[in-house]
């Protein structure tokens, strides 16, 4: 049986816009009704939550139950050799597509797709190691050691000035299909913490936007506010996430008590 084939790394490749939501939270029935929502992707975030590899686990079983919606998973980091024990975890897990922070320099970049690949021919190429497990199916998948490389999509966050500099050079690394620009890191290493709205950041994303697009990669952000989605789409991001659980969850819960006790 095929290794099926990863649509969001496809819809990247013929730029197709892919509309996502982020989960913070490690509880499946709220993964469940995002996967309902008709999003194309959510994002499972090991990165700034308390998610362990077990709750990713059910999330990445939640979900696969919606197969409109894909399951993308960021990792707390990349980097050294924890970023490499990191990867090849949760790619064991069965998830097809990595969203890896704070990435600053190709090198970085480079070395993140190399962890994140099985060794070619003569051994080149990448340094994951092999195991069965979920990705495979517990073998059910024979060829997936063969195919589990072109399914890989990686996706790396310029979060840094340092990672704006080097934007065309991220992008020109082998492996890596889009770069997400982090707004709340990126806006506090640029003196504007807190503020992503602020109107250098705003001109500073745009721009960095279009670099990545002229780049030949997707370009990709995140806003729970809805004209400011809109206005990452405009300038050309591929994939854009446009509300995250929480957000959503605390903002409705104080306007509906608000609407009742205010009177």
């Amino acid at each position: 049986m095929q290794t099926p084939v990863n649509p969001f790394k496809q819809a990247l490749q013929n730029q197709r816009r892919q509309i996502g939501f982020w989960l913070n939270l490690p509880n499946t029935t709220v993964a469940e009704i995002a996967a309902g929502a008709g999003f194309d992707w959510l994002l499972i975030d090991g990165e700034h939550t308390y998610h362990s590899l077990e709750t990713i686990l059910h999330q990445l079983q939640t979900i696969a139950a919606y197969p409109q919606t894909h399951a993308i998973a960021r990792l707390p980091m990349g980097h050294g050799h924890v970023g490499e024990m990191l990867i090849k975890q949760y790619l064991d897990l069965g998830v097809q597509t990595l969203l890896v922070p704070m990435v600053d320099t190709p090198e970085q970049a480079a070395a993140i797709v190399r962890a994140a690949r099985y060794p070619g021919e003569g051994g080149a190429g990448g340094i994951r190691g092999m195991a069965g497990g979920r990705a495979a199916r517990w073998g059910r998948w024979p060829q997936y050691v063969h195919e589990a490389n072109d399914r890989l999509c990686i996706l790396v966050q310029a979060e840094t000035r340092t990672a704006i500099d080097n934007l065309e050079a991220i992008a020109a690394v082998d492996g890596v299909a889009g770069i997400f620009i982090g707004p709340a890191d990126l806006s506090a290493s640029m003196g504007h913490r807190g503020n992503p709205a602020h109107p250098e950041m705003q001109a500073l994303m745009e721009d960095a936007t279009r670099r990545i697009v002229a780049a030949g990669k997707a370009a990709g952000n995140l806003s729970p506010d809805r004209a400011t989605a809109q206005r990452y789409l405009d300038w050309g991001a591929t994939f854009v996430a446009v509300g995250l659980d929480t957000n959503v969850l605390a903002r409705e819960t104080s306007a509906l008590a608000s609407h009742f006790k205010s009177g």
